[in-house]
């Protein structure tokens, strides 16, 4: 077998059930309604400009915690008199980036060690799993919660605190494929025919991994935005005065005996956004495990 037939090999395996995947995934409701969800929040965050009644900073200091359905604020306002409705709009944007800058991240590097450890095996599999295992012993809240502490509070480090704890659930599941896919008759001829590893591990073996990969990064992104909510919290993510959903909850804890509402809507729009990015990883773990499709 030649390199030019490896490479049609590793297409062809490819190719089933991926022109038929999003065809399945419609004809499921939970996960349809998830995937109208997620488009909608997408579809928020980048239209925050235009659809949000008011800057997310603007104060209306005669209007401090108007209630709900209140004249010009739909939402009602906080102690400080800004637009709930306008800061939860906003808010999607933090969420949505720290979300999918953090997953983005850990996803990067869980593959490619992941990859390296499958295919080489041996020592380096050993290496490198031993330490993926000391990772996996914290807590993934709790490992992030203190990378932040050390990093300090901004966006930027919620993002590196986020990735790095997550990284560890993506090299286990590459690493899976990677010994799967590394005793497939088109890797072998790749390998016989001189390919270089890089050529080996993304040409070849990347794509035929995809499917679970996908999954789990649909899964892992509401971990992320609920992470991200829980370090806005407690202080160690996205910084006040800009509009957070994890922060408008903290600053709605010192209101919840007077006017619970406060603490509802960003509290619901994180349940809403969580919610669709599971239906949507639930119904394509559905669609391309064989073992659960119907």
């Amino acid at each position: 077998m030649t390199a030019i037939d490896a490479e049609t090999a590793s297409a062809r395996i490819r190719t089933p059930r991926r022109r038929t995947a999003v065809r399945r995934l419609l004809r499921r409701p939970p996960a349809l309604a998830g995937l109208v969800g997620v488009v909608v929040v997408v579809l928020v965050a980048l239209l925050a400009p235009l659809i949000s009644p008011y800057p997310p900073l603007q104060v209306h200091y005669s209007t401090t915690l108007a209630r709900p359905f209140s004249p010009g604020f739909l939402l009602g306002t906080d102690d400080l008199g800004r637009d709930i409705l306008s800061r939860v709009i906003w808010g999607s944007r933090t969420s949505l980036a720290v979300g999918l800058g953090s997953t983005a991240l850990g996803a990067g590097i869980g593959i490619c060690v992941g990859m390296v450890a499958g295919f080489y095996r041996g020592w380096v599999d050993t290496v490198l799993m031993r330490f993926n295992d000391l990772v996996l012993s914290f807590p993934f809240l709790i490992l992030a919660v203190g990378l932040a502490a050390i990093l300090g509070p901004s966006l930027v480090n919620a993002i590196l605190a986020l990735g790095i704890g997550m990284f560890p659930l993506f090299l286990r599941v590459s690493r899976g494929e990677m010994l799967a896919i590394r005793e497939e008759d088109y890797v072998a001829a790749a390998v016989v025919n001189g390919a270089p590893t890089r050529v080996i591990l993304f040409r070849h073996a990347l794509p035929n991994m995809l499917s679970p990969l996908l999954v789990q990064i649909t899964l892992a992104i509401p971990a992320a935005i609920i992470g991200a909510a829980a370090l806005s919290y407690l202080g160690l993510g996205v910084q006040p005065p800009a509009a957070d959903w994890g922060s408008m909850l903290s600053e709605a804890q010192s209101y919840v005996s007077q006017d619970p509402t406060f603490a509802v809507f960003p509290g619901l729009a994180i349940l809403l956004t969580t919610l669709s990015f599971n239906l949507v990883g639930d119904g394509l773990r559905d669609v391309l495990d064989p073992r659960r499709r119907r």
